[in-house]
């Protein structure tokens, strides 16, 4: 993702059924490999990306027409990639936002939004955080991951209280660059922890009414 917007990685079909339309990475288990395994490989073999920080089984999806023909059934991972890894990707794969979803294969939309709604759900009581964000980050800077992965804006000042209330960030001692307007250099963080936890026992950021 970018620190504005929560994006998926699509690649266009080069076969029937649904020639040229956008769809998730995915292919064949090997008998000698796990499904974790087999997702990490596809990834690096299809679209170059390497660097996933967090990778987590989402769901199965297996109704009985979501692939014209023989009948298909996908497990599906979420898996993240932190905002300042921008891997080279092959010219058919493109990062998509969430929410401007193009036209997708088969059920693809469906997993997309079932592991967007799964990442808000974990950010809201867990550290899961440490997937999207860099080594070292502004309170600021995430805030704005929060925010676009949520879909609303969190209050920096909340994020912050929440988050070290829970002993997941650590100041490193640095400060960011000056902006152009100046002012005081902006400490920099880290998380504590680089495996999920669940921290809270309840969801501790909701949207605003009517969201």
């Amino acid at each position: 993702m970018r620190s504005d917007t929560l994006r998926v990685l699509l690649w266009r079909r080069a076969l029937d059924p649904h020639l040229g339309r956008w769809s998730l990475p995915g292919g064949r288990l090997r008998p000698d490999e796990d499904v974790e395994a087999s997702i990490r490989r596809q990834l690096a073999e299809k679209v170059d990306v390497r660097q996933l920080k967090h990778v987590e089984q989402l769901a199965v999806f297996s109704a009985p027409d979501r692939v014209p023909g023989p009948r298909v059934v996908a497990t599906a991972f979420l898996g993240l990639v932190p905002s300042d890894v921008d891997p080279e990707i092959p010219e058919d794969t493109e990062w998509h936002d969430v929410s401007e979803l193009p036209r997708t294969a088969f059920d693809h939309e469906s997993i997309v939004l079932r592991a967007r709604d799964r990442l808000r759900s974990k950010l809201c009581y867990t550290n899961l955080g440490f997937a999207l964000a860099p080594e070292e980050f502004t309170v600021s800077a995430l805030r704005r991951l929060y925010s676009a992965a949520l879909g609303y804006r969190v209050s920096a000042t909340n994020l912050q209280r929440v988050l070290s209330r829970r002993g997941l960030l650590l100041p490193t001692g640095h400060t960011a660059p000056p902006g152009r307007s100046g002012g005081r250099p902006a400490a920099l963080f880290s998380f504590a922890g680089k495996g999920m936890q669940i921290t809270d026992p309840f969801a501790v950021f909701r949207p605003p009414t009517g969201k």
